[in-house]
Parts: structure tokens; C-alpha cells; sequence
């Protein structure tokens, strides 16, 4: 069964926020940053139920070599993504995110 992807879009902006401060650290390494999100997501729609559940049905899947995850909910017809969170930031403030 294939799922819509929808990002919300303060996901959305955490992406890009995150992807300017590494490039303000390193050429190139916001790009990187970007591939990796784009992989998790490759494997999250591969294989939705495989990351632990975190809340309710909301689950997380880290992102490789940054310390990300994307935060998401599985839905008969969607995965939602709705949280591009720090490891360091304060847990559950994606919480109001639907």
C-alpha cells in the first residue's frame, strides 16, 4: 500500500533551518544534511512501523550522522512528518503538530 507523504510545515522549516546552520559551519554539509533527512524518509515510507513508537501513534526515526529525528505519524492513508527535532531540544514540543 502506498502512503501520501505530508510534511507540516513547520517540519518544512526546521529542515531548512538546520540545513543553513551546517552550511554556515562546513560548505556543502547543510547538502549532506538534506540527503540524509531524504534517505530517512526513503525508509520511513519503506517500512513505516519499524521506528519505536514515542507517543500515541506518533513514532521517530533518527537521521544518520546528525543529531536529528523525524518525528511521525502513520495514518491508513498518510505518513505525516511532523517534526524535524534536535536530540538536544526540549522533548514533545511538536505535540499540537496534527
Amino acid at each position: 500500500m502506498t502512503r501520501l507523504l505530508v510534511i507540516h510545515e513547520a517540519a518544512e522549516a526546521e529542515i531548512a533551518e538546520a540545513a543553513d546552520f551546517y552550511d554556515l559551519q562546513s560548505p556543502d554539509l547543510g547538502g549532506a544534511f538534506i540527503v540524509e533527512v531524504e534517505h530517512t524518509i526513503r525508509s520511513i515510507l519503506e517500512f513505516p512501523e519499524a521506528a519505536p513508537l514515542v507517543r500515541g501513534r506518533v513514532r521517530k526515526r533518527i537521521v544518520a550522522r546528525f543529531p536529528y529525528s523525524l518525528v511521525y505519524s502513520v495514518r491508513p492513508a498518510e505518513i505525516r512528518i511532523l517534526a524535524v527535532a534536535h536530540h538536544k531540544r526540549r522533548p514533545f514540543y511538536w505535540r499540537s503538530r496534527h
